[in-house]
Order: structure tokens, then sequence, then C-alpha cells
């Protein structure tokens, strides 16, 4: 069984004393390729030195995530546009709206994601996708871009029955986290995620955050990672009523097109 994880932020300090330990049991987990989210220019930056370490495992976004909105500039916008052209980026983001934690103002936020979605057409990559308690202002900016796009994957998808089925109207695919393991707040996706083509259909961890509260054993740290992608796995094939397997491949075939991996 393989397994792809579109969304795992492997630049975060928390995997800074032990990453090839994290990447041995992702493999042994059947977890052998991983997308790195660049959340920032630096970030971007760290993501390509990991790519350059795990040339065969590791790939990379180049984006500024919309918490950080407040810095976008003309120098952030060339430094994106020259990290986008760079081998191992694979998609533009992560970017978008966020009105939940709104850590940037929100004319920072449209401005930034409308930005990074005209560099995605310019460098005709996909874009990895943030939107939290912001989907009419989202999907309104979206639609200016959407015929120009090559493809864009609503990460962490965690709205309701009706965003969803706008952003699959507008050709978006669905990344599913953890959050659907979460019997407080995610038992709303489980009828959800029947619904969403195949071909559509990915799923991500977004380490070291969301650890999936029904694995079992729970691990001592609060720490996701990349191995236990196969509890989310799990759990979407189950809402599917599908085999693991069948998830797998279905979703890793899904995230390579997706992504235009080897």
């Amino acid at each position: 069984m393989e397994l792809i994880d579109i969304g795992v932020n492997l630049t975060h300090e928390s995997f800074r004393h032990d990453l090839a330990d994290v990447l041995h049991r992702a493999s042994r987990a059947g977890v052998h390729r991983m997308i790195v989210t660049g959340t920032n220019v630096a970030a971007t930056r760290d993501a390509l030195h990991l790519h350059a370490a795990y040339p065969d495992r590791l790939h990379a976004t180049a984006g500024l995530h919309p918490h950080h909105a407040a810095d976008f500039d003309e120098g952030v916008r060339e430094s994106l546009r020259e990290l986008a052209r760079s081998p191992g980026i694979v998609a533009m983001g992560e970017c978008g709206l966020d009105y939940y934690r709104n850590l940037s103002p929100r004319e920072a936020q449209l401005r930034a994601f409308a930005a990074q979605l005209e560099l995605a057409v310019e460098a005709g990559l996909p874009v990895f996708l943030h939107q939290r308690d912001a989907h009419a202002d989202f999907m309104a900016v979206l639609r200016d871009y959407l015929p120009r796009l090559k493809a864009g994957v609503a990460h962490c998808f965690t709205g309701q029955s009706g965003e969803m089925d706008e952003c699959l109207a507008a050709g978006l695919y669905i990344g599913i986290t953890g959050w659907i393991c979460d019997e407080r707040r995610g038992r709303h996706l489980l009828p959800m995620v029947a619904r969403i083509p195949a071909d559509r259909l990915m799923i991500e961890t977004d380490a070291p955050y969301l650890l999936p509260r029904s694995l079992k054993p729970h691990p001592d740290t609060r720490r996701n990672e990349p191995a236990f992608l196969t509890e989310v796995a799990a759990t979407v094939a189950r809402a599917r009523a599908v085999t693991v397997e069948q998830l797998a491949a279905s979703s890793t075939a899904t995230a390579r097109q997706f992504f235009n991996l080897p």
C-alpha cells in the first residue's frame, strides 16, 4: 500500500531533532512521498532544502499563508515568483483566506491571495488552498482565476456540505486531514466524503497539527506526523465503504496526477 501525504509542515521546528526517524516511520507505514508546505518565503526555501536532501520522497509548495499576508509586498512577490521556478516545487501555496484567526487584516489577505493565484497561472502550477470561515470571499476571488488555473485543492477541508459542493462544482479537489477523525468537530465530514469523486479526493496529515484523535494507542506527544496518515486513510475508507487499499490506490493516483509527480 502506497500513500502520499499532500500537506505536511516538515519545516516546523518540532521535526528538527528527529526528521530522519519521522521519515523512516512514514516509510514503514507506506507513506513514501510527501508534499512539504511552504507557508512563507523562508519556509518555502527550507522545504526546497528538504527536497534537495530527499528528492525522491519530498516535494514542496511555494506560498504565503494568510496568517502572514500582512508581510506581502513586491519583494515577497518576486521571491515567490523565483521560487516557483525551482525544481521540486509542485504547487503554489499555501494561500487563501483565514477569517477565523484574522492574524493578518482581511484586505491584506485578499491582496496576497489574488497575487498568488496570478503567480500560479503564470507558473502553470496547481494551487494548494487554505480557507477557514471565509468561504464566500474565498470563492469570489478564486472564480476570477479558475479558467486560467491548472488546478486547485481545498487543503484541510472542514466546511459544510454546501461549501464542499460549491468547491467540487468549481472543479476543485478536496484534501481531507485528521479533522475527520475528531468525534467533536469532524463527524459531519463522514457522510460528505462518500460523495467526493475518487479522482478529486486526496488525504493529508497537516503535521505536526491535527493529530487524529481516534489514533490508538494515542502517542505520548501531541505532535502529528506523516506515519499517522494511515489513520486518516482508514477513517475515510470506512466512510466511503471501500477498503483502505482501494482508498490508498485512488488517492495516490489522484495526488500523482494533481502534482505531476513522477
